[in-house]
């Protein structure tokens, strides 16, 4: 008897250990989900993220068929967030001028799309895309959709804006009402000239619920664009969800992070290129001037902030920079060269 007592005490013991250490480890991946403002609340789409297999084939004989050979380090330079500011706009603008970066993305949610409408007139052949948008993040500048708000009221807050953050959006959007309104942002970029050859998405919003990303990859299928998918989110490809037969995936994807000392900014930037592996490889920028109109929208917001986002103007504008590109034998392609690729006819 007192033997089955001491092995009972034992067993509840392990068992309320166990249940300590599921609850703990549940806790610790939302902890660092909150942290890293990854919005998933499917505990076996975390699963897949936590493990990070990779689940992607990359499209066959894609360097050759871009004009490289197999083994070549192939990178796009990439600013997001044109058409959010004068600011923005003309930094862009000059960066591609100038070759310091190859390609960029349009808001259409924003004010300033007129400014990148004009600006893609004059320069038909400048690799431009929609950054798909379906947050708005900044304290004081906000926006909406472009479709009216009574036709994607999921998307929609309390005070009329799209949603603050990816965790609002990803809670109460309707796949429905989304790819509506995503589609909406590619119409209006068509009917006001602006070439186009790629979208991506804002905020990596579109990326951590499955039927929101498969909205994603149909649309750009759909309308015959190229579509930024970093490896990182192949993981959720399954029999559930196959991906397109002609994917080109981004095998390695950079972006600075919240919370980086902006000390050491050229120290980030150049061990990238120094580091950069063959195959295909992204660096995304956020380019804009650290002046009055970029402070207003940015303030109390120091990531992607008017700092920042001069700072990264100044690295890709940098001969170190262009420098190392050289130094490593970097390849530089762009989204419009993928996009013929993946839809040569």
């Amino acid at each position: 008897m007192f033997l089955e007592l001491k092995i009972k005490k034992i067993l509840i013991n392990l068992f309320g250990g166990l249940i300590f250490f599921i609850i703990s480890f549940i806790l610790i991946i939302l902890v660092y989900f909150e942290y890293k403002e990854i919005p998933i609340y499917n505990f076996s789409l975390a699963y897949k993220f936590i493990k990070g297999e990779q689940n992607y084939t990359q499209f066959k004989n894609l360097a050759e068929k871009l004009g490289y050979n197999k083994d070549d380090k192939l990178l796009i330079i990439h600013a997001d967030d044109l058409g959010l500011s004068n600011s923005v706009n003309n930094a862009s603008f000059k960066a591609l001028n100038e070759g310091n970066i190859n390609s960029a993305s349009v808001m259409m949610t924003c004010d300033k799309i007129d400014e990148v409408a004009e600006f893609s007139k004059k320069n038909p052949e400048i690799d431009l895309g929609i950054h798909l948008t379906v947050t708005s993040e900044w304290e004081f500048h906000k926006w909406d959709g472009v479709l009216d708000s009574k036709e994607i009221q999921s998307l929609i807050n309390k005070n009329g804006n799209l949603y603050e953050n990816k965790k609002g959006f990803t809670v109460n959007a309707n796949v429905n009402e989304l790819k509506k309104e995503l589609q909406a942002q590619i119409d209006l970029a068509k009917s006001l000239g602006i070439n186009f050859s790629h979208i991506d998405s804002h905020e990596g919003a579109l990326f951590y619920k499955s039927e929101f990303f498969k909205a994603y990859l149909d649309l750009a299928k759909e309308n015959k664009l190229a579509v930024f998918v970093p490896d990182i989110v192949t993981v959720q490809f399954d029999k559930d969800l196959i991906p397109p037969s002609n994917l080109v995936v981004v095998d390695d994807f950079y972006m600075a992070e919240n919370g980086m000392d902006l000390n050491n900014w050229e120290e980030f930037y150049i061990g990238i290129l120094n580091n950069l592996k063959p195959g295909l490889s992204q660096i995304i920028v956020h380019l804009g001037y650290d002046d009055k109109e970029m402070r207003e929208i940015t303030i109390d917001h120091p990531n992607f902030g008017s700092k920042w986002r001069k700072y990264d103007y100044d690295i890709v504008s940098n001969k170190k920079f262009s420098q190392a590109l050289i130094n490593n034998n970097i390849k530089l392609v762009n989204w419009r060269e993928i996009q013929k690729v993946m839809y040569p006819n």
